[in-house]
């Protein structure tokens, strides 16, 4: 036997479970003997069809005489034997749900939540049962097929009868559902003419409720990617042996295709290469590798045999075991095939070894066009000669969409500079797209645009004013995005040159666009969620001067970093004040100060001068009024608002009596009621002072100072108030606030003041 083997595919292997592998070069599978039921102790009488099941690489299940044996392939292979008698037992492939059968009675435990999910007694004995997926269950009688589903308590539904062709003398051995569950695949023997073995296979149609009989040993659906198809093809790939016909064929034919789609992919049969001392043998399994589009079909006498499922070609054969192999799957991850022989209990693992299949193709079976295909779709090495002869060949006999197509399926191997070159070099025939356009079009159908070829398309694209096909391209992440096609793109389309840089992570030109279309409030966001790190005073520098507000979106991004500010505030709004930009200092502080910490007491200090002096109070004022900044040098900017004739603001930040007895020399221009108030947050001695010196600038006051000794007349006392008028000789003023008070007063000097 032909044997490779890569032991990095599992994570139980263990000295005492694999036999001695030895490797052969040059061979396209891998092959080796990864576990051994009979060394976990499983009794050569239980390895055996319908005993052993192993329904995916997550469990083996062996039925014994008295037990039933779990092994878990995902945790070291180890062994759980449970006191179970049962003469069938199967584990759901994805989930710990074991389903046993004794009898026509067939039931399915939860294993993790250790209980019953449910049970059911079937009308006929089970001659055959699989699990289809991780829900349905297929049970096999005599005469029909049914399908349970682990969801709720519903009974086995019938699906269809068993067909004349594979009746009660038949032995199954095989069942599959479709992806699309529309269709469903029967398959068995039966002893035949001088002692052979026939294989026949019902195929059944859900929908249509029709049955179509075949004569053949195994088949399996799976769904492929057609080249020139945008919907993927679910086809039925199964061998075909007639009774009464020596020849073995592979048959791959597409079922279930929408009509409005087009024609069923179908191939024409090809003929499977049995070897002469292998007359007699017969499939026991047909197995698809769904990762690289590839099946794997099994015989009686160990031998396999590796098909390409896209042209149906037998790409390799070769005997692996002396013994049958009864039961098989497949691993999804990887694409291999695992069986297990019978009585020996040899856990087998096949899968195709990249590295050597397109050179053997190339060199044993030579084939070039099926090495150039499956090159191509699986991107292996070894075609590369093949495409570059082939490549050579096309151009030079003028067909261009043909040489298109090969480059779009050598995988890389062609997609270079000098094959757009030679495109772009070809004369276009009158009333055809460019060659270059064609090539380009037949690589966007079958997928995206390498670095090179992005540019060069766009090239020609944006010269000609079609930045639509441009922005489509890109929807459809048909593009590379590169610094380089952002660049190409720039000059026409900022919008779309972003979209190129983000793609592209290509942080400080992305950050460009936002400057040049103004978003500057993006930046930082942008430049934070990237980690990227940038010279801003430099940024903020060279905006000064052409877009002051951009500067100022700028600042207070800067400013409210994630993290604490990007920029230093006091040298920032230095920067903003040497342009001579109040308006943007003052926006740009009152964003960075709106914490009114009080390290920033300068600053706020600064923020409140520069619009006290640079001619805008009513910013000041407002600022003021907001209350929101509380450490400013009040002294400093209480004379500030002093000089720009805001006496009240001036009074409001004072404290001391000769500063404030100045300011409410303007107290005519003050509102009265403020006045008023004012004097409740002076002390007594401070109030009687300050209400002398106003009542000493003239009558224009009296009225005011009527109203204040009317407020405070319990603060301030009767007596001292008293004298404070008759000392201005304010004996008008005294005559109204005693007469104000005097019917509320038990003062015997505001009764006498008042009758005097």
């Amino acid at each position: 036997p032909t044997i490779y083997y890569d032991q990095r595919s599992y994570s139980y292997h263990s000295s005492s479970l694999f036999s001695t592998i030895t490797t052969m070069a040059g061979v396209p599978i891998a092959f080796s003997e990864v576990l051994n039921l009979q060394q976990l102790g499983v009794p050569e009488g239980s390895i055996k069809h319908g005993l052993t099941t192993m329904e995916s690489d997550k469990w083996i299940v062996s039925v014994e005489p008295d037990k039933v044996s779990l092994v878990d392939l995902q945790n070291g292979a180890q062994v759980t034997r449970r006191p179970i008698k049962a003469e069938a037992a199967v584990m759901n492939p994805q989930q710990n749900i074991l389903a046993l059968r004794s009898g026509k009675m067939i039931q399915m435990f939860n294993l993790d939540s250790k209980s019953k999910l449910k049970s059911h007694d079937m009308e006929a004995p089970i001659v055959f049962w699989k699990w289809t997926g991780p829900s349905n269950l297929a049970l096999v009688t005599a005469s029909s097929v049914y399908h349970w589903s682990i969801e709720g308590t519903s009974a086995p539904v019938k699906m269809f009868d068993r067909h004349p062709t594979i009746g009660a003398n038949t032995q199954i051995i095989n069942y599959q559902v479709s992806p699309d569950t529309h269709w469903c695949l029967l398959g068995g023997i039966s002893a035949g003419a001088g002692g052979g073995v026939n294989g026949n296979m019902q195929l059944y149609s859900v929908e249509k409720k029709v049955s179509q009989p075949l004569q053949g040993h195994a088949g399996a659906f799976c769904k492929i990617k057609l080249s020139g198809r945008e919907d993927p093809a679910q086809v039925l790939v199964f061998h075909e042996k007639k009774a009464d016909n020596p020849t073995h064929q592979l048959f791959v034919m597409e079922v279930g295709r929408d009509p409005s789609k087009g024609t069923p992919h179908r191939l024409p049969p090809t003929q499977i290469p049995v070897p002469a001392e292998a007359a007699n043998d017969f499939p026991v399994s047909l197995v698809v590798d769904a990762k690289d589009d590839i099946a794997f079909l099994l015989s009686k006498m160990g031998f396999v045999y590796m098909f390409d499922i896209h042209s149906g070609k037998t790409m390799f054969r070769t005997r692996i075991t002396q013994e049958t192999v009864f039961v098989t799957c497949a691993q999804a991850s990887t694409g291999a095939v695992f069986g297990i022989t019978v009585r020996t209990g040899k856990v087998l693992r096949i899968m195709l070894n990249g590295q050597n299949l397109v050179p053997y193709i190339v060199n044993t079976l030579r084939d070039n066009q099926l090495a150039i295909k499956v090159a191509g779709r699986l991107g292996l090495p070894g075609a590369e000669h093949l495409y570059t002869a082939e490549f050579d060949r096309l151009i030079g006999a003028g067909q261009v969409k043909e040489a298109a197509v090969l480059v779009a399926s050598s995988g890389t191997a062609l997609r270079t500079p000098h094959t757009i070159a030679r495109f772009q070099q070809i004369p276009a025939e009158p009333g055809a797209p460019q060659p270059v356009f064609q090539y380009f079009s037949t690589l966007l159908e079958s997928g995206k645009l390498n670095e090179q070829e992005s540019i060069e398309l766009a090239k020609p694209v944006l010269q000609q004013g079609r930045p639509q096909l441009m922005e489509k391209w890109l929807k459809d992440d048909k593009l590379h995005c590169s610094e380089a096609l952002g660049d190409l793109i720039m000059p026409s389309d900022t919008a779309m040159a972003l979209s190129v840089y983000l793609r592209s992570e290509c942080h400080g030109k992305a950050i460009q666009c936002f400057v040049q279309r103004g978003e500057y409030d993006k930046i930082v966001p942008y430049s934070t969620s990237v980690g990227y790190s940038m010279d801003y005073s430099s940024m903020l520098s060279q905006l000064l001067f052409n877009n002051p507000q951009g500067a100022l979106d700028l600042a207070k991004g800067l400013v409210n970093a994630e993290g604490g500010p990007l920029i230093d505030i006091q040298a920032t709004a230095e920067a903003f004040l040497s342009s001579n930009r109040v308006q943007e200092t003052t926006a740009f502080l009152l964003e960075a100060l709106k914490d009114n910490k009080q390290e920033h007491a300068y600053l706020q200090t600064k923020l409140l001068e520069i619009n006290l002096i640079g001619g805008a109070p009513q910013v000041a004022d407002a600022i003021m009024q907001n209350g929101v900044l509380t450490h400013y040098d009040r002294a400093h900017v209480g004379k500030l608002c002093e000089r720009a004739g805001m006496w009240q603001r001036a009074a409001e930040h004072y404290t001391d009596i000769n500063d404030i007895k100045r300011v409410f020399k303007n107290s005519h221009q003050m509102n009265p009621e403020f006045v008023v108030e004012y004097f409740g947050k002076l002390n007594r001695e401070q109030s009687l002072a300050l209400l002398k010196d106003m009542m000493s600038r003239g009558p224009s006051n009296m009225q005011v100072c009527v109203e204040v000794a009317k407020k405070y007349h319990d603060e301030l006392g009767s007596s001292d108030l008293v004298q404070v008028f008759e000392s201005q000789k304010a004996f008008e003023g005294l005559y109204y606030y005693l007469g104000a008070v005097v019917n509320f007063s038990e003062d015997p000097v505001v009764h006498f003041k008042y009758i005097q």
